[in-house]
């Protein structure tokens, strides 16, 4: 017989591991460009693929281009050619360079900063009223070093996205160290109300995006309480065979956790279904109205 307190070590083992499993899958979980805000369904799939925006300025005697390369629906790629150190790391939807630019002399870049991560959990969103209507989307990063203060400053990716029938090219607005911000219109920036059309029209009626958002949210919850169900059984039996193992040196069937209570699972299964069978069965018979057989 196993001790009571190696039990309890044991189930508190599992319930760890268990919820490692679940912070770990939440956080993977990626935004994939469908939401739901204010009421409002948003498929914003026809904005996906790397987009690049940029500025100079003036720093006499040289320039400096600052370049955002995005793709709001999937993370970026590794260039190839380009050292690990001259790009943003794995897991980034929008990634700043700056170059340094002189004449007669080669480009240098001075900073790589990761304004964007690809986790749900670090995407917000809210409707923009009137008079532009839209969708407004912040994306969170990392911190990175002020060039001034060394200070390590949080950093976000903002995308006020407007509702439009025409698709424009989006614009660089602005970046103060912390905060960068772009403009885009696209029909993609206007919602669909769920059941009706709502106050912000779908220009877009053929992508069928109303409510994909919930369906797809609803579809990998499901997902990934499946996926977590068989982790903690393979992590009860596996952990549940090797203490077995390593404590009272048990082979075979003796690996089993728990084995006589599963012995006894389906004999409470069979008495289950008997007990339903029994509670049915008196209701039919009495729906003959109360005679009785002569």
């Amino acid at each position: 017989m196993i001790p009571s307190s190696s039990l309890s070590r044991y189930f508190a083992l599992c319930a760890a591991l268990l919820l490692l499993a679940t912070h770990q899958a939440s956080a993977q979980e990626h935004f994939d460009c469908h939401l739901t805000v204010g009421g409002f369904n948003f498929d914003l799939t026809a904005l996906g693929g790397v987009h690049t925006v940029s500025r100079e300025r003036d720093t006499p005697p040289t320039k400096f281009r600052d370049t955002v390369t995005f793709n709001l629906c999937e993370d970026l790629k590794k260039a190839e050619g380009i050292s690990d150190k001259e790009q943003c790391p794995s897991g980034t939807r929008a990634c700043l360079t700056k170059t340094n630019l002189k004449e007669s002399e080669s480009d240098r870049i001075t900073a790589v900063i990761q304004l964007a991560r690809s986790s749900s959990e670090h995407v917000t969103s809210k409707v923009l009223p009137s008079p532009r209507k839209g969708v407004s989307l912040t994306f969170s990063g990392p911190s990175y070093p002020d060039p001034l203060t060394s200070q390590d400053t949080p950093q976000s990716f903002n995308v006020n996205l407007y509702c439009d029938t025409e698709s424009s090219v989006p614009s660089f607005k602005s970046y103060d160290g912390k905060d960068m911000w772009i403009e885009w219109q696209a029909p993609a920036g206007c919602g669909m109300k769920e059941g009706e059309p709502g106050d912000l029209p779908d220009t877009n009626p053929g992508s069928g995006n109303g409510g994909s958002g919930k369906s797809r949210s609803t579809g990998s919850g499901i997902g990934y309480f499946l996926l977590l169900l068989v982790l903690a059984f393979g992590g009860y039996f596996g952990l549940g065979a090797y203490y077995n193992y390593s404590t009272y040196g048990a082979t075979g069937m003796d690996l089993i956790p728990h084995r006589d209570f599963w012995r006894e699972v389906p004999y409470m299964l069979q008495d289950v279904v008997s007990h339903l069978c029994s509670a049915v069965r008196p209701r039919q018979t009495s729906s003959r109205g109360g005679y009785l057989a002569v």
